[in-house]
């Protein structure tokens, strides 16, 4: 049969919904999970090769690629986060129930803290991290910044609209967001215009961060390869424990506590929730930051059912406040890790205070890379010396990454959990999503509505 004689019903097949991926053979595709993997083991090798055989030019390489790549996610994170969270309370207008949603998340934000800090301070008093690790007091440093109460609830409300902005200050950009999205509540349909111009700011910021999104391959090769170069295995072994208790930490939170949570709570397969999830996790732990996650936490937890309007509302108060791993189990191993290093003897009533700091105080670390303001705050809570900050600044990139990722995992879980308790969880839609938003960005963009109606809770 000629080309020329398809039916009318091929040729429309033909034209109405183009192959995507033509122009490249499907079994040429490299799925996203595959790049990174691909980034971290060359990463791992160019590291090594650069600091083995003292390659200089590659060091200053992977520095480059890594720092650029990082530059490119923070770029976005001012504006993101104050039309997120500006945008975020406004659609909540829309939800039944809302202020009951709100408080039940920040209860289960809560919730979680606490065990996962009690996790972080068990481990740490089995293991003992500081000690017969070699290091004094001589080799810590006191940071420029440190944190204390009086800093954080005074450093809130900022002293004008722009400062805040060119110094990356988080939690005076959520403040005058959220004063701004009660304000566009209050004042009804004559701020129509402000939201609508809200909403597409926020849109354009989210496309444009999806694109730097796809290069997290290429930026995983430059942080993890600068990683290796510059600190390299010896230092890594002086903090040896410290890393595998954090790590063991994340992990015991990450999948164990969190699946326990999915089964026996929100009565859900935790196997469909990590697939689910999963993009989102390994992109937390390849950026090592929480905000530059949100638009791929968000569409995530969207495609696990939970209804979109409330996604929009608790995944951006998520990234600046639900921090599992920044926040609760490492300042609770970091603590005591510095205690040991200065003989510095802890009791209940510290131990006591470590778990009141991770749970009141975990929006200090406002979802950017690092947690050396939540830090700063707890060591100074306890009294211990701010040296022992610059004792772990060394190993941060190398913790960072797995604390990002349960942070990222405990913003999406949470909603889950909400939706699901409140009867406003998808469940088919939750069973069905195993499909990586990041092998297609722009598909997986196609497939979710831009708006959704949410049941009333039952």
């Amino acid at each position: 049969m000629s080309a020329n004689s398809a039916t009318p019903a091929e040729k429309a097949g033909q034209t109405e919904k183009p192959d995507s991926g033509s122009r490249i053979p499907k079994f040429l595709k490299i799925p996203f999970w595959a790049q990174i993997l691909i980034g971290l083991v060359l990463g791992v090798v160019l590291g090594w090769i650069a600091r083995s055989y003292d390659v200089s030019w590659l060091v200053t390489t992977l520095d480059k690629v890594g720092s650029t790549f990082v530059g490119l996610l923070k770029l976005a994170v001012a504006p993101l986060v104050f039309f997120a969270i500006l945008v975020s309370i406004t659609n909540l207008r829309k939800v039944n129930n809302a202020a009951r949603l709100a408080t039940r998340t920040l209860m289960w934000f809560m919730i979680t803290s606490l065990i996962a800090v009690a996790i972080g301070l068990t481990i740490g008093l089995l293991t003992n991290p500081g000690s017969g690790t070699g290091l004094t007091p001589k080799d810590g440093k006191v940071p420029e910044d440190a944190g204390s109460w009086l800093d954080f609830l005074t450093g809130i409300i900022p002293t004008d609209v722009i400062t805040p902005f060119t110094e990356l200050n988080v939690l005076q950009i959520v403040f005058m967001a959220a004063v701004a999205g009660v304000a566009v509540l209050k004042i009804g349909d004559k701020a129509q215009p402000i939201l609508e111009l809200s909403e597409s700011v926020l849109a354009l910021l989210q496309k444009a961060l999806w694109w730097v999104i796809k290069l997290s391959p290429i930026g995983t090769v430059g942080l993890i390869g600068f990683a290796i170069a510059d600190y390299g295995w010896n230092l890594i072994s002086k903090y040896a424990t410290f890393t595998a208790d954090i790590y063991i930490g994340c992990a015991l939170v990450l999948f164990g506590v969190y699946p326990l949570l999915l089964a026996l709570v929100a009565k859900v397969n935790p196997v469909q929730f990590f697939k689910g999830a999963w993009p989102a996790i390994q992109l937390a732990f390849v950026s090592r930051s929480s905000v530059g996650t949100m638009p791929v936490t968000q569409k995530v937890t969207e495609r696990l059912g939970v209804p979109k309007e409330y996604a929009s509302f608790a995944v951006p108060f998520g990234a600046t406040t639900k921090m599992d791993g920044c926040a609760a189990i490492y300042p609770a191993i970091a603590a005591i890790f510095v205690a040991q290093i200065f003989d510095v003897q802890l009791g209940v009533k510290e131990y006591l205070l470590i778990a009141f700091v991770s749970v009141v105080g975990s929006a200090a670390t406002a979802g950017l890379t690092g947690a050396t303001v939540m830090l700063t705050l707890t060591l100074s809570t306890l009294g211990l010396p701010m040296e022992g900050v610059g004792l772990l600044m060394a190993i941060d990139p190398v913790v960072d990454m797995m604390r990002t990722a349960t942070n990222v995992a405990g913003q999406a879980l949470v909603p889950v959990i909400v939706a699901a308790r409140e009867k406003i969880l998808d469940r088919e839609a939750y069973e069905n999503a195993s499909a990586s938003p990041l092998d297609d960005v722009d598909a997986v963009e196609d497939t979710v509505p831009a708006r959704s109606t949410v049941p009333a809770a039952a």
